[in-house]
């Protein structure tokens, strides 16, 4: 039975699967695909675009099939995109209707369904509450459904994603488990049943959210229960509705580049609120960053011979020394530079570390740390090869010192988890700066390679501040951006105004592009507010869970606003749908004027 090994990278075993003839899992390589976001009975500029998003590097496309009429369209696009000499594979993106499923599944090389919304709802005793009776019946009238779909798949050599969604698990399973990472993996679990009852295994599986924390904890614990279970079906990655620009890349390199280091995944979609061709680079860049480390020969392993006990997403106990360890968040270490918005919480410059009110600490090394220590805070840089019995007992006996933690770029996930799980086990509690060292002339480049690095760390909680040094040519505001926007995108410290927003698709009726731009001229001084701007109901309300506030498409020309969970107003025309959004923040409380 495979099990992650959270030090050296090992790429998790699954079985293959045949879209088209596209090979998928197994040995193959991780393949890249993106969504197209045009109308899909548009199928001249449907055509273009799926063009563009192939000559991109993707591996196989989807377009979102509300309907028959949806699927006979994509069949079209499908066979000019295949005349034009692109053989890739089509995916159809079904929700609500399960006969569209099984009309897709006649003409499609895949179909992705969503369990949340392959429901067939029966009549309950008692509303908010099902018996154990009611649960199984239900079961039974999906299965039903769900059977005669598989049925049809087998058919036509079909294959299937089951793409579980936080936020649209179905009613049925939000009673039971919540909107939970548990909730979403049981979700999935009794159609993977159905499945194996069914021999049926042309099939991949997504656990999907904004929320990289809850995504990376949803995908684990999946993978846990399938090993139990004998399941070894490929995995598709993604973070939902992880915006635009840098947010965007940050976010899903933190989600998606944090498990590939682990091995898992065999098929990425970054989602970006941007066109859909652009998503590729950095998924291509992400995948090849990450699998590079099949060829590292070093072995990286726990220095101690002490039991610890390891838990994800819970923040490692450590001393508090002035700002850093104890209960303060996590902090962040840059060099000086004029960032209109953003201010690191210390200076980097000439080897010393300066505080805010101007005082330096210079860095040491191992060997040249002062003889008398009766500083308030001594800064020790450090790393994997260096670490023995003898730092060990320097640490116990010096609580004030904060060590800074670089990695070699082989495997810096490895050694940067190695190390600080050895203190862990070594009962040493003082706090840790991971270093990302770096030398890159591109921006993107730098923050997705530096947020699967330390992302996951910082998701983990293994960690008290972030250090981001790089050799190259990028300005060190944008460093300092990158650093914030890390530590936000694995939810360890929020710096500024969060905007989760879909990357739109055939059924949005608006410029999603142009709506998020305006959104955020607005908006961005708004520091700790989450907005969702999505393009449709149907994962809309689910998917921007988090949310304070949302801007969700309805129909063509207006949008529906919400206040969490809760929709305020419909049918909100579009030209006024961003000012009556700022009305409603101001109505509850959470606007501020801009100091700008």
């Amino acid at each position: 039975m495979w099990k992650t090994n959270p030090y050296n990278y090992s790429r998790r075993p699954t079985s293959e699967v045949l879209i088209g003839t596209l090979k998928m899992g197994g040995s193959n390589p991780i393949r890249l695909q993106s969504m197209a976001n045009t109308n899909t009975n548009d199928i001249e500029n449907s055509i273009t675009q799926c063009q563009r998003i192939v000559e991109a590097g993707a591996d196989l496309v989807r377009l979102t099939t509300q309907g028959m009429k949806e699927v006979d369209s994509l069949r079209i696009i499908r066979d000019n995109v295949h005349n034009k000499g692109f053989n890739i594979p089509f995916v159809a993106d079904v929700h609500f209707n399960a006969y569209v499923a099984n009309y897709a599944a006649q003409h499609l090389e895949k179909v992705r369904i969503n369990p949340g919304n392959y429901v067939s709802s029966i009549k309950t005793t008692s509303p908010n509450k099902y018996t154990d009776e009611e649960y199984e019946e239900e079961f039974k009238k999906i299965e039903s459904r769900f059977v005669e779909f598989l049925k049809i798949c087998k058919i036509h050599n079909t294959a299937v994603r089951i793409g579980v969604n936080h936020g649209s698990l179905s009613e049925r399973m939000l009673l039971k488990w919540g909107n939970t990472a548990r909730g979403m993996v049981e979700s999935c679990l009794e159609f993977l049943k159905i499945c194996k009852a069914q021999d049926f295994s042309n099939l991949v599986i997504s656990m999907k959210a904004s929320n990289t924390v809850q995504m990376i904890q949803a995908v684990r614990l999946l993978v846990e229960r399938m090993e139990k279970e004998d399941y070894h079906f490929p995995i598709h990655l993604g973070v939902t509705e992880a915006g635009d620009g840098e947010d965007g890349r940050i976010k899903s390199a933190v989600g998606i580049g944090g498990l590939l280091a682990e091995g898992i995944g065999d098929t990425i979609r970054v989602s970006l609120s941007e066109e859909p061709e652009a998503e590729i680079p950095v998924a291509t860049l992400l995948r090849d960053y990450i699998t590079a480390r099949s060829k590292n020969k070093k072995t990286i392993q726990l220095k101690s011979e002490n039991p610890v006990t390891i838990k994800p997403f819970t923040r490692r106990s450590t001393f508090q020394v002035k700002n850093f360890g104890g209960e303060n968040l996590p902090q962040v270490i840059a060099k000086p530079c004029n960032h209109p918005t953003l201010k690191a919480d210390y200076l980097l410059k000439n080897n010393s570390i300066i505080n805010s009110k101007g005082k330096k600490h210079p860095i040491y090394l191992f060997d040249n740390l002062p003889k008398q220590n009766n500083q308030e805070i001594l800064f020790l840089r450090t790393h994997y090869d260096e670490l023995n019995s003898e730092l060990i007992a320097l640490l116990k006996k010096n609580s004030n010192i904060v060590l800074l933690i670089d990695a070699n770029a082989e495997n810096p996930v490895g050694e940067h988890r190695a190390f600080i799980h050895t203190l862990m086990a070594e009962k040493v509690k003082n706090p840790v700066v991971v270093v990302g060292k770096y030398n890159e002339n591109d921006l993107e480049a730098l923050q997705i390679k530096a947020s699967a690095d330390l992302g996951i760390i910082f998701v983990d909680g293994l960690a008290d501040a972030i250090m981001i040094e790089n050799e190259g040519t990028i300005s060190n505001e944008d460093i300092l951006s990158t650093s914030f926007g890390i530590l936000q995108g694995a939810r360890a410290r929020i710096s500024k105004t969060e905007f989760i927003s879909c990357p739109g698709c055939g059924r949005t009726h608006f410029n999603l592009q142009k709506v998020i731009a305006r959104v955020k001229a607005k908006t961005s001084h708004l520091t700790g507010l989450k907005i969702g701007i999505m393009g449709c109901i149907v994962n809309g309300p689910g998917e921007m869970a988090d949310a304070d506030y949302g801007y969700v498409g309805g129909g063509r020309g207006t949008v529906m606003l919400y206040k969490k969970q809760e929709c305020i107003k419909k049918g909100v025309p579009e030209e006024k749908a961003v000012d009556e959004l700022i009305e409603l923040i101001k109505k509850y409380g959470d606007w501020k004027e801009p100091s700008f």
